[in-house]
């Protein structure tokens, strides 16, 4: 572990000595450290997959970061004024590093951050977005749901209906950022906007879907579903 690099806590970035007792963390029989964030800030969560991925060395193990966030807009680096909310209704919006264009997150929704070598796993970005798309699209089948991706549009579609997003940033040959997946929240505020800058996209979400599951139980089957598939 780099000498003083930052986690992230519930309550913000801690430093690297104190990272294993401030984040309990599940260790899988896979080459990855799962890191469970419970509800965090957006902005912080996200300058610490920052902060890792500068501090990344040739033998840092690749990590799963679970967590759901405050209400927050986060605008790709293609991110285009037409697409931002029409109304005012107070959730922020933040520009970021990923790619593509806006999207929402908020409570009942699970985000895994994939903050992986993609060069030491013989990976290149398009490769990478397939195997997130798979992960869900397999949980899916799981509930008889049949779902695709598409490849103008990435992400993981049931009946033309989006339930899952995907965004990545990729520096030295490593990425971070990862996928988000609606299971049981509010998604009027995807109203407001073009979601993944499409006008008139349509999003569902596990409840809707008829998948009467636990925000916990997704995340935890999506986990195993990732990590037997990177």
């Amino acid at each position: 572990m780099a000498e003083g690099r930052a986690f992230l806590s519930n309550s913000g970035p801690v430093p690297a000595e104190k990272a294993r007792t401030a984040l309990p963390f599940t260790a899988h029989c896979s080459p990855f450290t799962i890191r469970r964030l419970g509800i965090a800030e957006y902005e912080p969560t996200w300058r610490a997959m920052q902060n890792f991925t500068a501090a990344r060395s040739a033998d840092t193990p690749d990590e799963l970061w679970l967590v759901e966030h405050p209400p927050v807009y986060t605008l790709g680096l293609n991110g285009k004024a037409q697409h931002l909310p029409r109304t005012a209704n107070g959730i922020p919006v933040i520009k970021v590093d990923r790619g593509g264009q806006i999207t929402y997150h908020g409570p009942g929704q699970i985000l895994v951050y994939t903050l992986l070598d993609l060069r030491r796993r013989g990976l290149g970005v398009r490769e990478m977005v397939r195997k997130l798309e798979n992960a869900v699209i397999e949980l899916l089948a799981d509930y008889d749901i049949e779902a695709i991706g598409r490849a103008d549009a990435p992400g993981v579609y049931v009946a033309d209906a989006k339930v899952a997003a995907l965004g990545l940033r990729v520096r030295n040959g490593c990425c971070f950022h990862g996928l988000s997946l609606n299971v049981d929240m509010d998604l009027s505020p995807f109203h407001a906007i073009d979601p993944c800058g499409y006008p008139g996209l349509q999003v569902t979400q596990f409840r809707d879907l008829g998948i009467d599951e636990q925000a916990e139980t997704v995340a935890d089957k999506l986990l195993a579903k990732l990590t037997n598939g990177i």
